[in-house]
């Protein structure tokens, strides 16, 4: 079993964040938790930063818990998340209440196992931006309003709940912040970059949107993804301008002064 340590010493390999939509989800849990760890960048491009040789069988992100194991590696976001949240059961990565944190874990596990058409299709790109005649075929819009939903559902289900036990509701969808949000953070990247139909989304779920984008921890995270967009070495032609054989869509990049807006969604 893992030995914890008051002053974990982890290490955390991840693609560069502004196109990584697995890697990103736990460098924000550890961001918004405050879990000291040590995180490597790397890039799919350039050997420079490159993964390590030790990682071909598999891709990132992939924690190191021990700096003197070098063969205890843990692969797989969800399952990174999951010996955090037992490794630090005091910050409550997971909700306290066991009907919402199986609620949330239940969220989590459906956007790491599904919705592959939605990712497949649209490209993470946190800057990236699309605009015109964007496809979205039948399987994909299934998908996105089958997100729009757990969303909305995800929200009306955590406001019952909490007042069912009279505490406060934070606005994220499982009351305070958890692994679940982290795990919907590059989805919104995508509805973003896209302009993904919100149809049907309820008042709850626009407000949790909005509740993700302003949070001090989310734009954070936006103005390093907009600091890596600096340095040539971080860029992966193949999620830039994915459209641009179609003269129907137009690609530019946000700038980091964009901001949410509800009202006019």
């Amino acid at each position: 079993m893992f030995d914890s340590k008051p002053k974990p010493e982890y290490t955390l390999h991840v693609y560069y964040t502004r196109y990584s939509s697995w890697g990103v989800r736990v460098a924000l849990v550890i961001d918004y938790f405050k879990i000291p760890c040590n995180i490597k960048l790397h890039t799919l491009n350039s050997p420079e930063v490159a993964r390590p040789t030790r990682f071909s069988y598999g891709q990132l992100p992939v924690l190191e818990p021990d700096p003197n194991d070098e063969d205890f590696l843990i692969a797989d976001s969800l399952a990174i998340c999951e010996f955090l949240a037992e490794q630090h059961p005091d910050l409550h990565l997971w909700p306290r209440d066991v009907k919402l944190r199986a609620l949330a874990r239940t969220a989590a596990a459906q956007m790491h196992s599904g919705f592959s058409v939605m990712r497949n299709t649209y490209a993470s790109n946190f800057l990236g931006r699309y605009t015109g005649k964007i496809p979205i075929s039948d399987a994909a819009a299934k998908e996105i309003r089958r997100m729009v939903d757990l969303w909305s559902k995800a929200r009306a289900d955590t406001k019952r709940r909490l007042h069912e036990l009279g505490e406060e509701d934070e606005g994220f969808l499982f009351g305070s912040f958890s692994i679940a949000d982290a795990f919907f953070w590059p989805v919104l990247w995508r509805f973003r970059s896209y302009e993904l139909p919100l149809t049907g989304i309820s008042q709850d779920g626009l407000n949790w949107m909005a509740k993700m984008w302003n949070d001090p921890v989310m734009k954070q995270q936006a103005r390093e993804y907009f600091r890596q967009a600096k340095d040539p070495l971080t860029v992966v032609e193949a999620y830039e301008n994915i459209f641009r054989d179609n003269p129907d869509i137009q690609y530019t990049q946000f700038t980091e002064d964009w901001t949410f807006d509800a009202s006019k969604v």
